[in-house]
């Protein structure tokens, strides 16, 4: 048994890495990215419990095998002698709202991909889980205010138009987190799941008043806060020119003199948040461009599962 345990270890490594964000990144469209992250390694890990139940119409599909006859629109075959099923909206125990960063901050790349690039690839295979689990998902883009939102509903076809939008969202204007959230959170009246995607490059007190506005509103929170690698090692080796991508301002420096105070810094700051947000009640969860899909979404899957 030992050595049939030993044996399978070698090929769930070799399948973790095809869920590499480099990997995943070079496929065709946001779909296909979406589909082999959940369907490929996730699906079947979690089975949510909540069952919802239909209560609003929200559109037609033509029939198909297998289909309830209950559902067919009848008046509708006599219009046009097709038959035609309603699709409603499901009611469930969850709606999901994503917010997504995508300031100038989040275009950085490394060595890697973008950091905006793992955070939309990394929604888009949320919604795609949401889905599967018959949970309601909305989307949020922001940068400095609110670029494009998309409310929650659970039915599929939300999910191809979020899956749409974030395949073209690009990196833009300055940020402010705490605007977006404060925004958002007298407009959501429903008590839902809310996930930050953001590198969180922002004041931590107005960040952390941002999100306490959702607590106050009785939400759940999830914050994926992600970097790039080399933002949390500064591992560069020669003399470099540094251009903050928000303000333009420019320094030189010659990072080996100042890498372990950088170091140091960026520890106490993610501690700080990490701190505050668990004060809170607020999942914290550090994800770097090289973290596999696999390990985001099962912060997402530990939290849902804690969700009834």
């Amino acid at each position: 048994m030992a050595d049939k345990a030993q044996s399978t270890r070698p090929r769930r490594e070799s399948a973790r890495g095809f869920l590499a964000p480099e990997v995943v990144s070079r496929l065709r469209n946001m779909e296909l990215r979406a589909r082999l992250v959940v369907e490929g390694f996730i699906q079947g890990l979690h089975r949510s419990p909540y069952h919802g139940f239909s209560v609003e119409f929200a559109e037609y599909r033509q029939y198909m095998p297998g289909d309830s006859p209950r559902f067919v629109d009848w008046k509708v075959y006599a219009k046009t002698d097709r038959y035609y099923v309603k699709v409603f909206e499901e009611e469930t125990n969850l709606k999901c709202n994503i917010l997504l960063d995508k300031s100038a901050s989040m275009g950085f790349e490394g060595k890697g991909i973008s950091k905006l690039r793992w955070a939309s690839m990394f929604a888009a295979a949320l919604a795609f889980l949401m889905v599967k689990q018959q949970d309601a998902s909305g989307l949020v883009i922001f940068d400095d205010q609110i670029r494009d939102y998309l409310p929650a509903r659970s039915v599929r076809a939300q999910m191809h138009e979020m899956l749409t939008r974030l395949e073209h969202v690009e990196a833009s204007e300055k940020t402010n987190i705490s605007a977006a959230m404060h925004r958002m959170a007298e407009r959501l009246t429903r008590r839902g799941l809310i996930v930050l995607i953001s590198d969180l490059f922002d004041d931590p007190d107005e960040i952390m008043n941002g999100l306490k506005h959702f607590r106050h509103r009785q939400h759940e929170v999830l914050v994926f806060h992600v970097l790039d690698d080399l933002e949390r090692t500064f591992d560069y080796k020669d003399e470099a020119r540094f251009i903050d991508l928000e303000s333009r301002r420019e320094i030189r420096s010659q990072p080996w003199f100042i890498k372990q105070e950088y170091q140091q810094r960026v520890e106490n700051w993610m501690k700080s948040l990490s701190k505050q947000c668990r004060e809170r009640m607020i999942d914290y969860v550090p994800m770097t461009t090289s973290t596999p899909y696999d390990l985001a979404l099962m912060a997402y899957l530990n939290k849902r599962s804690h969700l009834g």
